[in-house]
């Protein structure tokens, strides 16, 4: 099996019960105001668990220029990904913006070949080609399967879709060589990747901030922010050993796993192409483990 697999195909589970949560009880809040109260919460969460692991808390890493370079660069286009798509669904209908707005792989395997060395065979090669079409198809809901690929040209909310996708390719590769080239400590690295997005975000948040506040939903927000820190360390796991290319890709397939979940759960339309969805994601995951 591929190094980085498993934690890869834990962390789309939990990414994915994550976004269907969202979509069932926090919809009254913007992205930003979740991101950073869940965030800081699952950062509460994990600083305890990581002192028991480690006998003591994470230390900050000595980092040389280019690293720190890598870390921002790593954390500003997750941040950059997020608002470009929060902007795209507000410009159109989300029918169009979703299927594009999840291929990231299709950024992530061109980067990577090209800017690091990464050695992947035939069946990895096919494997992400089949999971980032599950994906695509997860997130497609009625018309025809191609319009938000044709709709590029005159499409603004795609174009910001398309470029939400690229910046999360980004990310992923410098996160890849943050952890692997860099040598960013995990333990440490988790405790960026949930703070680094909240600080960004916080202007945004504190401008949406809601009239009521978060307490009504406080115990909802701190039980999600169990799965953030648990999902951030299967991620974090993930990218460490293996390569961006099939850790964006699994670890992407959380959409397949939100969408399942509003199925079943929720009764939502179009059952019957999630679940080709679903299994096209696992025919190329077992490809990808080959």
């Amino acid at each position: 099996m591929v190094p980085g697999l498993l934690p890869a195909v834990v962390a789309a589970l939990l990414w994915g019960g994550y976004l269907y949560s969202l979509k069932r009880y926090f919809s009254g809040y913007s992205g930003a105001v979740i991101a950073v109260v869940v965030n800081g919460i699952a950062t509460a969460w994990y600083l305890p668990g990581a002192y028991v692991y480690l006998g003591g808390f994470p230390t900050v890493p000595s980092l040389s220029a280019f690293g720190i370079a890598v870390v921002l660069v790593t954390v500003g286009f997750a941040a950059l990904g997020f608002l470009t798509v929060t902007r795209a669904l507000a410009a159109g209908d989300v029918t169009l913006v979703a299927p594009v707005a999840k291929i990231v792989p299709v950024f992530v395997l061109p980067l990577e070949v090209l800017l690091l060395p990464v050695a992947l065979g035939p069946l990895q090669v096919a494997g992400i080609a089949v999971v980032t079409a599950a994906v695509y198809l997860a997130n497609y809901e009625g018309g025809r399967l191609l319009d938000p690929l044709r709709n590029l040209t005159e499409s603004r909310a795609v174009q910001l879709a398309l470029f939400s996708a690229a910046c999360y390719g980004v990310s992923d590769v410098a996160k890849r060589v943050a952890l692997q080239d860099v040598g960013v400590p995990a333990a440490y690295w988790v405790i960026v990747s949930l703070l680094g997005p909240a600080v960004f975000l916080a202007p945004l948040a504190l401008r949406d901030w809601p009239d009521a506040g978060v307490r009504a939903a406080l115990p909802k927000f701190v039980g999600i922010a169990v799965v953030v820190a648990l999902a951030r360390v299967a991620t974090t796991l993930s990218f460490s050993v293996t390569s961006a290319s099939v850790a964006a890709t699994v670890i992407n397939a959380q959409s397949v796993v939100a969408v399942v979940l509003g199925g079943v759960l929720l009764a939502e339309e179009g059952f019957r192409t999630r679940l080709a969805a679903s299994a096209l994601a696992v025919a190329g995951i077992a490809l990808l483990a080959q």
